[in-house]
């Protein structure tokens, strides 16, 4: 049984290595999909802390994925430079803050975003903390389009460019490398830097899941009051998975900026803490496998779907929009899965069962 899994382990790996070069041949968009995939299943890990293991529904855990964004992009961008004469003076060249820098500062600050949040929220369950998370999200989108006057932080809804794109040892992953008879693009070495960040957090997050702490969130998630009266502390309990579920957000962000060049207040509205929610709940609530497969699934589905949805308009003779088509189209699939699988695709195994199998 450990050999065929070690196997499949060693095929599955070689897969996600060749999965690149293999997409580059259809074109670098669909290199861009995976790229984009690793993304929102690096979202869907820190999300599935909060509502999958804790019990805590957030719905505004985008406003994680604009803190980590904007960090990177005002330490890795010109515009400090070029908005506070000070700042110019002491940078002259501007500031290019390193990889090994930006990930664990953008962690930390996006985990303290989400203690600030889940400290007001303690009380509250259900439908009542999900209104204030939301309101969170929001406050923190409107601050991030409006922080352009009396001082220019965030360059209001015009956004941030220029964004350095990492350098990994000297090598920039914004510029293709020739490796042997081989040429990865920018694209592909994203692909790579994204691959290895989700599996040191797939693998963090299942130790965290097994482990001391874990069990608390689980205790708290199926009964508060119960887990209180066994001696959890069910207020830090509670910190820690806000503050843990918000520092992957916060280096969610930190890549994307990177891997875009340009971030503005556009990409953090409500409807991607919606589908970074949809993901978590479509794959499998607090299954991690199921959580990886219902962000894999969501994020490259709309992209599919565009070469279903385009000759459907032309088939209405244009009368309907693609990308209303595509939302559609993706509303009515999950509706189906809801319907056929109403705990996931890929739900939790019942552990009353797993328990009678060791018997």
């Amino acid at each position: 049984m450990k050999s065929n899994k070690l196997i499949l382990y060693v095929i599955a790996g070689l897969a996600l290595v060749l999965l690149p070069m293999g997409l580059q041949v259809f074109g670098n968009a669909w290199v861009r999909i995976a790229d984009t995939a690793l993304l929102y299943v690096l979202l869907a890990i820190g999300l599935n802390i909060v509502v999958g293991y804790a019990g805590l529904l957030d719905l505004g855990y985008v406003a994680f994925f604009a803190v980590g964004a904007y960090l990177y992009a005002l330490l890795a961008s010109p515009h400090l430079a070029q908005t506070f004469p000070m700042f110019a003076s002491i940078f002259p060249n501007g500031l290019h803050t390193p990889i090994w820098l930006v990930i664990p500062l953008a962690a930390a600050v996006a985990g303290l975003f989400g203690i600030l949040l889940g400290a007001p929220t303690l009380k509250l369950r259900g439908d009542y903390l999900a209104i204030v998370t939301l309101g969170f999200g929001e406050i923190i989108r409107v601050f991030l389009n409006n922080l352009d006057h009396p001082v220019n932080i965030t360059n209001g809804p015009k956004g941030l460019a220029g964004i350095d794109a990492f350098s990994i040892f000297g090598v920039s992953l914004g510029k293709p490398l020739a490796v042997g008879p081989f040429q990865l693009t920018s694209v592909a070495m994203y692909y790579y830097l994204f691959l290895a960040l989700v599996i040191v957090s797939v693998v963090l997050s299942h130790r965290i899941e097994l482990s001391r702490i874990g069990r608390a969130w689980m205790a708290i998630r199926e009964d508060e009051i119960a887990a209180k009266a066994m001696g959890i502390n069910t207020r830090n309990m509670k910190l820690l998975a806000f503050g843990m579920g918000a520092s992957f957000g916060g280096v969610s962000g930190a890549l994307f900026a990177s891997f875009q060049g340009f971030v503005s207040p556009e990409s953090f509205t409500l409807m991607e803490s919606v589908m970074i929610v949809a993901m978590v709940v479509l794959g499998g609530l607090g299954h991690l496998p199921g959580v990886v497969l219902g962000a894999v699934l969501l994020a490259a589905l709309p992209e599919v779907l565009r070469y279903v949805a385009s000759p459907l308009q032309h088939l209405t003779g244009g009368r309907l929009d693609a990308s209303i088509l595509r939302q559609l189209l993706i509303a009515l699939a999950m509706i189906v899965v809801m319907l056929l699988r109403p705990r996931g695709l890929w739900p939790t195994p019942d552990h009353g069962k797993s328990l009678q199998t060791n018997t």
